[in-house]
Formats: structure tokens, sequence, C-alpha cells
């Protein structure tokens, strides 16, 4: 028989180490299992079990010890039903001296037999929260196991019931705010993508909605853009989202590629020309800047323009002014220039091939859009979009596997979205069914001609700025790189004369060019016509 004393300070020992662990972790059912084990230990009791409302009606097990899987499964009560039900129901603890003689006592746990000659009791008090009763604790014991003071037993399960109460109130607490934090996350996530989306653009990945993110912050302003990246990437697509988030969408959008035309017709496709200016200028003629008037003015492959030119438009672009071919009248312009490039302006820069006083005065604000192979999440997007407009303009019913997809999602497409467009276009024309097959895609069977340009493709983030043959500036000029003889035995030819030039400059092409008495342009045609690869410290 326990002391009075005795019981006070293994009630007062039971409390604090039960308080020490509610406050311990917000993990309910872990620390509900283990205040059970401290009340079983120091009270002597065994089958304890804590029963909470699982749904509008049913009461069930959510923490208990000395209970199989099979018994906490079958532990469930309708609120009333039996000794459990009842005390969630009225809210008033309950003591059974012996549970085998009481027939509100459902035994739904498992059978119960008497161990040499002592019956079984059970004690439960009603978990609250405030006045709401929001589950029970519950144990069983065996009677002859000490004196029967269930009145002291009953008033320590009373106060552990208490704290389990204010721990679960926490606990739900935690919850609601955590479910209403992901809630609201949800939410702003949704409306990110429907604010940071653009027109005709898919891209849900982190990469392009950052893309997104910068084209909305920089789209109502006046400064002149940059788009960088690789070939393919949607430079003008972006660049065509821009003109219309911006407050010039009603006003033109005018775009001109610049690697496309000779330096002559490039001067009169910008400024325009005067009638009479050349041969063949029968009339007056508007150049791409004054049609862009109050609109945007896009200048794709900005990075391939010749020296000579870089210099006419750096005093556009300062002024905002020019004068046709063959004219003398000042023509002043209101135009936003946006350009792009997948050269590496800076090494341009450094070489001598880009002027540094345009670089930082068309670098005002860069984006950088990712290659597609950073950025896999989109393929499948991508994909399902042109099989859309495919089938659409063919009048097909063309679908993919999820193994045709998931080869798709690990190409490396060096070519990025348009080789993709190309790709899709090729075996949805060539199939014979209506569904694409993991074996129907041209790399699987080695047909994949683009596959071979994967190796020549820069490693890492950087874009490269490889000479790119710009055009020649006449067929002397390219004569002078193009038609090349071996020379005699004893001599060095031509490429080993570049390799040597490089050499001896470092691998400058500046230099080397100068060595050779060529061009910055010549140097880099020459490179390229030769395969050398230029070497990087």
């Amino acid at each position: 028989m326990r002391s009075p004393s005795s019981a006070n300070n293994i009630a007062l020992l039971t409390i604090y180490e039960i308080s020490k662990i509610l406050g311990s972790s917000l993990e309910l059912h872990k620390t509900l299992r283990q205040v059970l084990n401290i009340i079983a230990a120091h009270l002597n009791m065994q089958r304890g079990m804590v029963c909470a409302r699982e749904d509008d009606t049913e009461l069930c097990v959510i923490a208990s010890i000395d209970l199989s899987k099979e018994e906490i499964q079958r532990g469930r009560f309708q609120v009333g039903e039996g000794v459990t039900g009842r005390i969630f129901q009225t809210g008033i603890p309950a003591v059974i001296p012996n549970i085998a003689e009481e027939p509100l006592f459902l035994n739904r746990i498992g059978k119960h037999r008497l161990l040499d000659g002592q019956a079984i009791s059970f004690l439960g008090v009603p978990i609250k929260i405030g006045r709401e009763c929001v589950g029970v604790l519950s144990f069983e014991r065996e009677s002859g196991a000490t004196s029967n003071r269930f009145e002291d037993d009953l008033q320590l399960l009373t106060m552990v019931a208490n704290l389990i109460g204010q721990s679960m109130r926490l606990h739900q607490q935690v919850a609601n705010d955590r479910e209403q934090l992901m809630q609201e996350k949800s939410r702003l996530q949704k409306d990110l993508a429907s604010k940071y989306s653009l027109d005709n653009v898919i891209g849900s990945s982190k990469r392009m909605q950052e893309v997104f993110a910068e084209v909305h912050m920089a789209a109502p302003g006046k400064s002149t853009i940059l788009l960088r990246g690789e070939s393919g990437t949607g430079k003008e697509v972006i660049a065509r989202a821009i003109h219309f988030l911006s407050t010039r969408k009603e006003k033109p959008f005018i775009k001109v590629n610049c690697a496309a035309l000779t330096e002559s017709l490039l001067e009169s496709e910008l400024f325009g020309h005067e009638k009479g200016a050349f041969t063949g200028a029968v009339q007056e003629r508007r150049g791409r800047f004054e049609q862009a008037h109050g609109g945007t003015l896009f200048l794709d492959e900005i990075g391939d323009i010749s020296p000579v030119f870089q210099v006419k438009l750096l005093r556009v672009l300062q002024e905002r002014e020019f004068e046709r071919v063959g004219g003398n009248k000042t023509i002043k312009v209101d135009v936003r220039l946006i350009c792009a490039t997948n050269r590496n302006l800076e090494d341009a820069v450094s070489l001598g091939q880009f002027r540094s006083d345009l670089y930082f005065r068309i670098n005002v604000i860069s984006i950088f859009l990712p290659p597609l192979r950073e950025r896999r999440d989109d393929i499948p997007l991508l994909v399902e979009k042109i099989l859309a407009h495919f089938n659409l303009e063919n009048n097909t019913k063309i679908g993919l596997t999820p193994e045709a997809m998931q080869v798709l999602s690990n190409c490396h497409w060096p070519g990025n979205v348009r080789e993709l467009e190309n790709c899709v276009e090729r075996f949805a024309t060539m199939t014979r069914s209506n569904i694409i097959r993991e074996v129907d895609i041209p790399c699987q069977t080695n047909q994949c001609l683009s596959s071979s340009l994967w190796k020549y493709q820069p490693k890492g983030n950087v874009i490269p700025i490889a000479p790119i043959a710009s055009k020649p500036e006449s067929h002397a000029e390219a004569d002078e790189v193009i038609h090349v003889e071996e020379r005699p035995s004893g001599r060095l030819s031509e490429r080993e004369q570049l390799i040597n030039a490089m050499e001896k400059s470092g691998w400058v092409q500046a230099k080397a060019a100068r060595q050779l008495n060529l061009t910055p342009r010549q140097m880099g045609y020459a490179l390229k016509k030769y395969n050398i690869e230029v070497q990087k410290f």
C-alpha cells in the first residue's frame, strides 16, 4: 500500500515528467505514447490508450501501449457507445472496478480474463479543450496490484488529460496555421503563375518563371533590353512579349535580323534611303527605325554586325537621330530598342570584335534565356502544344506514350525549342499510327542528325564566343581567306600558319590577326573554316 506522501511524490514526479514530454515536441502521436508509458510505469497500469474523434461521429485510438495493430483497429466507438463513448459524450470520468461485471463495457479491443483470481479494472477520463470534450484517456489495471485507490489515480489522470488537451489544442492550432499557410502559398503561386506568364510562351519551370518575372519588371520602362541565350531559345517571342506588355503595345513592333544582311544592306534596311542614293534606289524608302517610331525595334543577332556599322548604330542609340542613306536631313525617332544575341559579348569586347561603348549602350537590362536542357520540366508542355498545333493543322489525332515523352525529356536539344519543334513535327509526320512510341523517336534508331552537334556545344552556362563567320566585306576579301592552297613541302599550310599565329599571340584572335595582316572578321572566318578550336586560359 502506498503512503499518502509516497503517492503525492509519485503524482508530482509523473506530472513533471509528462509536462516535459508534452513540451518537447509537436509530434503529437509520439509524445502521447511517451505519456502513456510514464503513467503505466508510475501507476502500475496497462493497456493505455488515447481516443479522439476521427470524423463527426466516430472515436478511434490515436495513441496506445500494450495494444496490437488488430486491437487498435477494433478500438472504434460511436459517441455514447460503451464506456469510452459515454465518457466522451458526458464529459464525466468513469471507474469500473471489474470490467467483467459491467454490461456497458464492450471489450472491443480484446478478451479479458482473470489472472490469479484478480479482476481487471478500467479508469477513463475525458480530454477537454475548454468545455469541449475532444477525447478520452483510459487505462486498465489488475485490481489487486494496488490498494484500489481509484479516486487518487482518477484525479491524477484528470490532470494529465488536461495537459494532453492543451497539447492537442496547440497541435490543432499549428496544423490549422500550417494548412492556412499552405493554402496561401498555393494561392500566391497561382497568382504569380498567372501574373508572371507570357502569351505564346510556355514555361512552368523555375528558370522560366524567373525570366517571366524579369520581363514583367522590365517591360513597362523605356530602357534598352538585351536578350541573351543560345540559338532557338525563343528570344524573338520574348521580345514580342516585352513589347505587348509595355506602354508601346499599340505602336509597331519591327524586327531585323542583323546577321542576315550585309553591312550596306543593313544600313539601308535600318535607316532607309533617298531616291537615287545607289543603283536600284528608284524611290525614297523609310527605314526600320522610322517604321518603329513610337514602338519597339528588335535587333536580332546584334553581336554579328561589323565594327564599322557598330559606330553608325552607336550614334543612333545615343542621339536617337540619323540620316537616310544618300540624304542629309536629320530624322529623330522615339524607339525602344530590344537586342538579342547568342554570343558572349564580353569576350567579343576583350577580343576587339565588339565596341565597348556600344556594349554598354545596349546592355542596360540583360535577360538570360535558359537552354532547353536546363528547363526540362517544360519539355512535356512544349511537346503537347506542338502536337496539338500539328493535329489542328493536319486534322490528325496523334498522341505520345509516357515512354516516348521520357525519351524527349532526356535529350540534350542543342537546338533548343526550335529543334524540339522540328523533331516533333518530323516524327509526327512520319508515324504510321496515331500513337508515338519510344521506338518512333529518331534518336532511338540513330537517325537523329542533330545529336552529333552536342559534342560541339559549350559546357556550362556561359554563352559561347567561338568566332562565328561574319559576312565578308567583299568577294575579294572573302577570297583572301576562302581560297587557300596547300604550301609546297617545307612550308607551312594556311591552317598551320593560323595555329602558329594563335599560339604566339596567346590565342588572342585580335593579336593573331595583326600578325597575319588580317581583319578580326577574316581571322574569325578562317578559324571556323579550318575548324580550329580557340583555346581558353
